[in-house]
């Protein structure tokens, strides 16, 4: 189940930050990494905890994997150098993805959600709204990796956490609006608290004992939580004050 379209009739302008925002995480999933969250751009520009908490740059070695199932070989890159100071990846993991699937569904929660908000907070407001949801989220990830005893070595990427934070501001904006969903083979319109509320059950089940990130995969629950209440607190003050 997912969210097909929402309600436009009172948008007044043209969102262009949130097209630029959609525009840029395909450049960069396409052309720097290759479609696929595996390899040595990845590794160099995606946040990994350990670099945050030390401010020091890590380099590992690339790891040589058997799958059990098949006996197939592959590898796995290392940790990359990454030539900007290691707390700019902060920003440069909102922009990328693990894989097809990831940002499919995150740009068409950013496509249906963001404009609204946009329009509500305006164009440069809501850059900086985005960005720090983004930032946000990705130190409540951080954090709890470091908390839970997590690995603090694997890295974690995507625009989740940001997005968390525009659909943490939809639901407080716009809690009524409807919002077209495709549910079980059947399209439905339902209200964005219960869009937007499934997927905060789904967060909640999937990160149910994995806060700092599941396993190896760098899919950072917390950061979905952290940028959720980000964008439900920081909302408010964004939003223009009526004369």
């Amino acid at each position: 189940m997912f969210p097909i379209g929402d309600d436009n009739s009172d948008r007044t302008i043209t969102p262009y930050v949130n097209y630029l925002i959609i525009a840029l995480n395909v450049i960069v999933f396409v052309f720097f990494q290759g479609m696929t969250g595996d390899n040595v751009f990845t590794y160099s520009f995606a946040t990994v905890p350990q670099e945050i908490l030390t401010n020091h740059d890590l380099v590992t070695p690339a790891k040589t994997m058997i799958d059990p199932y098949t006996g197939e070989r592959f590898t796995i890159p290392g940790l990359g150098e990454t030539p900007i100071p290691v707390y700019l990846t902060l920003i440069t993991s909102m922009f990328m993805h693990g894989g097809i699937a990831h940002i499919a569904g995150n740009m068409l929660y950013l496509w249906i959600f963001g404009d609204n908000i946009e329009n509500a907070i305006g164009h440069r407001r809501y850059l900086f709204f985005y960005l720090l949801c983004g930032i946000i989220a990705s130190l409540s990830h951080v954090f709890a990796t470091k908390l839970l005893g997590q690995n603090l070595q694997i890295p974690s990427l995507g625009a989740s956490g940001a997005i968390s934070g525009v659909l943490g501001a939809y639901i407080l904006l716009y809690p009524r609006r409807r919002v077209t969903m495709f549910l079980f083979r059947f399209i439905s319109n339902v209200s964005a608290f219960w869009a937007i509320g499934i997927w905060i059950v789904f967060q909640i089940i999937n990160g149910l004992g994995m806060l700092g990130g599941s396993g190896g995969s760098g899919v950072a629950y917390a950061a979905h939580v952290g940028g959720f209440i980000a964008g439900l607190v920081l909302i408010k003050l964004f939003t223009p004050r009526q004369n």
